[in-house]
């Protein structure tokens, strides 16, 4: 079956079909399914196209991010829930297909001048914790976030939270738009003076990519082409009454 690192070409050819099956069956994108398997697209479509094989190390991970076995002669892994828990607001995989998916995210930078961070997050169902979880990629730093989602049917609102040893970090979206489109608020902590972390909060977007979309990423200053597209974006957060950041405390 191994030939080296690399698996045979009948294997190879067994696996890309079950991954193909995986991919029409959830709904999900090739990108989506890379993402959360952190592997590259490029070796994803070399590997399902017949172009190159898989390694033992890519198949691992496909079967992690799958929840099942792609290998023969290995025992099936029992049928996953298909239902979240009651934490996470208790939601169907089957009633929340709609938002998985690739976003465009866009938020204010934190520090220095005026500017728009863009980054990606892909939105996907987890079968080893049955519930949708998200992760954050092309953010070009080193603090990119991944969690699972909320969707509380008493608030109609979605949560992503990240939860490291009783550390939260947490977006509070509202339902999309007709686009598709995520609009609310980010809190998160930022360093400040000296190596102390501060609270802070921004309004954040996230715009449906469809397949093969590939935005700007990374900081996006005012000169760019894009920032003005970007701005707008942000500022329906609050235009479109999304999400509210009172300043009556502040005011005279």
């Amino acid at each position: 079956m191994l030939q080296g690192d690399w698996l045979g070409e009948q294997a190879a050819e067994e696996i890309a079909q079950k991954v193909r099956e995986e991919l029409a069956r959830r709904r999900i994108s090739r990108q989506a399914l890379a993402d959360l398997a952190r592997i590259s697209i490029s070796t994803l479509e070399k590997a399902l196209a017949g172009r190159r094989s898989f390694t033992l190390a890519t198949v691992i991970r496909l079967e992690e991010a799958l929840g099942i076995s792609l290998r023969g002669g290995m025992p099936a892994q029992p049928h996953p829930s298909e239902s979240a828990p009651d934490a996470l607001g208790g939601y169907n995989h089957g009633a929340v297909r709609w938002l998985e998916g690739r976003y465009w995210t866009l938020r204010p930078v934190f520090r220095g001048d005026p500017g728009i961070f863009a980054y990606l997050t892909t939105i996907a169902w987890e079968p080893a914790c049955s519930c949708l979880t998200f992760s954050e990629g092309e953010r070009g730093d080193a603090h990119a976030q991944h969690g699972q989602v909320s969707m509380p049917h008493i608030s109609g609102h979605i949560y992503l939270v990240t939860s490291e040893e009783g550390q939260y970090r947490l977006a509070i979206l509202g339902r999309p738009t007709i686009k598709g489109s995520l609009y609310g608020v980010l809190t998160t902590l930022l360093v400040g003076n000296g190596s102390q972390l501060v609270p802070a909060a921004c309004p954040i977007a996230l715009l449906r990519l469809d397949e093969g979309m590939t935005p700007v990423y990374g900081r996006i200053d005012p000169a760019h082409p894009a920032y003005a597209t970007c701005r707008a974006e942000i500022d329906n957060v609050t235009q479109a009454d999304f999400a509210r950041f009172p300043t009556g405390i502040h005011a005279g």
